[in-house]
């Protein structure tokens, strides 16, 4: 089994509200975000297009912050979400620079830390908080081929604001936008 996100662009408005219940259950300190939302603009006027993306671990199949954990403190959990234990993590940061999306990052504590799709919030029948928080149900989680089969065919895991899939194998369907796949795009900062 291996569990994954679902994003849906076209229903996504950039509003962070998936950043801001993330950083709300995981009590993290400024500047700490394990999800984030960004907006970006393509094209030149007249003809200007926009997207947002919602980021978080893609809970690869080969995760690159686990090959490069020299200690064994990332791992996959039965269902195959990827785990840091804290308990094992020295905050050597292997991880953070080994990621391609960029996703772990040294903590204030000094261990790595990132998203763990809400992993005792799903035990106990829950959903991850972005996916909860999200007004518009842009995003979900569960069985990657669950999410493939709910979701439909015309699904991609690269736009262009993200690096090759080719080596990862994340665990990510995202319905895109057409303008996602423009590699002319402009982050827009508000």
């Amino acid at each position: 089994m291996s569990v994954g996100f679902y994003f849906d662009m076209t229903r996504c408005t950039g509003c962070r509200a998936c950043q801001v219940a993330c950083k709300d259950k995981n009590r993290l300190d400024v500047g700490t975000v394990f999800r984030y939302a960004k907006t970006f603009s393509v094209g030149s006027f007249p003809s200007v297009s926009g997207y947002s993306y919602s980021a978080s671990c893609n809970h690869c199949g080969a995760p690159a912050c686990m090959a490069a954990c020299p200690t064994g403190a990332i791992y996959r959990a039965d269902d195959g979400t990827v785990i840091i234990d804290q308990e094992v993590c020295t905050g050597e940061a292997s991880c953070t620079t080994a990621c391609p999306y960029g996703i772990p990052q040294i903590l204030p504590s000094g261990k790595a830390g990132k998203c763990d799709g809400c992993y005792a919030i799903r035990e106990a029948g829950g959903q991850p908080a972005c996916v909860a928080g999200c007004p518009n149900r842009a995003l979900d989680f569960g069985d990657f081929d669950e999410l493939k089969a709910k979701y439909g065919a015309d699904l991609v895991s690269e736009v262009a604001v993200l690096p090759s899939a080719d080596t990862t194998a994340p665990s990510l369907l995202i319905k895109a936008k057409d303008a996602a796949n423009d590699t002319n795009y402009v982050e827009v900062n508000w």
